[in-house]
């Protein structure tokens, strides 16, 4: 038996984060506990699970402080507080049947403790730790989270500490404001008017980044931090070396033309892939765009089917291999733009298409924000949990 569990509970600066490993003695974790308990270190002195003095847990539990201990305060913070409330909730859970009464001489726990260096309450430092050893063994003992679960959960929310979001596009359809002007106060007025949505994608056009760089990326931040951001570089050549510079601008998404070679286009999904960021295939003056998917031996995460501004008033859109290209890829989503109207929103997603990429129809309207609102509410979708209560993850 090796199981692992996690929990945090709590508010600075008494929070508590409790990461725990539970398996037999004679096992991996055994060792563990073994080599802590004998292996010592400067501030990180490992200690027992007591409930008080002479009363030990059991399961044995070790205790590791995982912020260096640099005085008795702190010390006294670990000892005192933290290791009763570790050993309660080792003990509780086995009165509550979580950890079989049957199995306590055969097993061991190693607990990593953590402690604000600013954490002043003893009855918070206490509950805190006391609840998130709770939880975390429960989940060791259940195999939290199961895969059903860490799939629909990994890119709702964000790490409390990072501070910004990760956004992914897993609930479509979406919005895609393409922003082309080649002003960045202009587009940094534009962004400031477009109303907050789960559903909206920021477009860095390729005549902005050929103006100022990738590092546009940056201004549009500055504007809005958690915005979904496409670096529209539209790459013919040196795939991987324009994937990288998007991941490292900062951009959430990198466009690969696909009018590039396969090798460029395959070069360039991988290095997206590598560095967490969505390569997009924008098959503007493509002839037969499902079959460059198929001959490519990896596929993009989103394939945009546009027509060319230069050719708006006499080009058909073609929505037609839609539901084709989706065969190739369970994942893929397909973007469609080139002159899209309000009107034309609910064509192009009967069709099949998960981003509606929009343009002066949104960055030249007179009151941006209502025409924005206007194709949002063509996307008929509420905002993405809006109304969930979040409690233990």
């Amino acid at each position: 038996m090796f199981l692992v569990g996690e929990a945090l509970i709590g508010e600075e600066p008494e929070l508590a984060h409790i990461d725990l490993i539970i398996g037999e003695k004679t096992g991996p974790v055994g060792q563990a506990f073994a080599n802590g308990f004998t292996q010592l270190s400067m501030g990180h002195t490992p200690l027992l699970s007591v409930v008080r003095p002479n009363l030990l847990a059991k399961p044995a539990t070790l205790i590791v402080p995982k912020v260096t201990v640099k005085n008795m305060a702190q010390a006294a913070q670990i000892f005192g507080p933290a290791q009763t409330a570790v050993a309660r909730a080792v003990a509780d859970s086995v009165q509550e049947g979580v950890i079989p009464e049957d199995q306590v001489e055969d097993l061991a726990v190693v607990v990593s403790v953590f402690i604000h260096p600013e954490a002043k309450d003893y009855n918070k430092i206490y509950r805190y730790n006391y609840g998130a050893t709770k939880l975390a063994v429960e989940r060791a003992m259940q195999g939290f989270p199961d895969t059903k679960t860490l799939m629909y959960e990994k890119d709702r929310t964000m790490h409390p500490i990072m501070g910004f979001k990760v956004i992914r596009l897993w609930n479509p359809p979406y919005l895609q404001v393409a922003i082309d002007i080649p002003d960045v106060d202009a587009v940094k007025s534009i962004i400031k008017q477009i109303p907050q949505s789960d559903h909206l994608i920021i477009e860095a056009g390729t005549p902005l980044i050929k103006r100022y760089g990738v590092n546009i990326v940056q201004a549009i931040r500055e504007v809005r931090p958690n915005a979904f951001v496409v670096a529209d570089l539209k790459t013919l050549d040196t795939g991987n070396l324009e994937a990288r510079m998007v991941a490292d601008a900062t951009a959430d998404a990198v466009v690969i033309s696909g009018l590039a070679p396969a090798s460029t286009i395959e070069k360039a999904i991988k290095e997206a892939k590598k560095t967490g960021i969505y390569a997009v295939i924008d098959m503007l003056n493509v002839e037969k765009p499902l079959s460059v998917l198929k001959a490519l031996g990896i596929k993009p995460d989103v394939v945009e089917l546009h027509r060319a501004i230069d050719t708006e008033n006499k080009a058909e859109h073609a929505w037609g291999d839609i539901p084709a290209m989706k065969k190739l890829s369970e994942r893929m989503l397909v973007a469609v733009a080139g002159g899209i109207r309000v009107d034309t929103v609910r064509e192009a997603l009967k069709s099949g298409a998960d981003i509606i990429v929009v343009g002066r129809a949104i960055t030249k309207a007179k009151d941006v924000r209502s025409m924005t609102e206007q194709f949002l509410e063509e996307l008929r979708q509420p905002e993405i949990d809006q109304y969930r209560i979040m409690t233990d993850f």
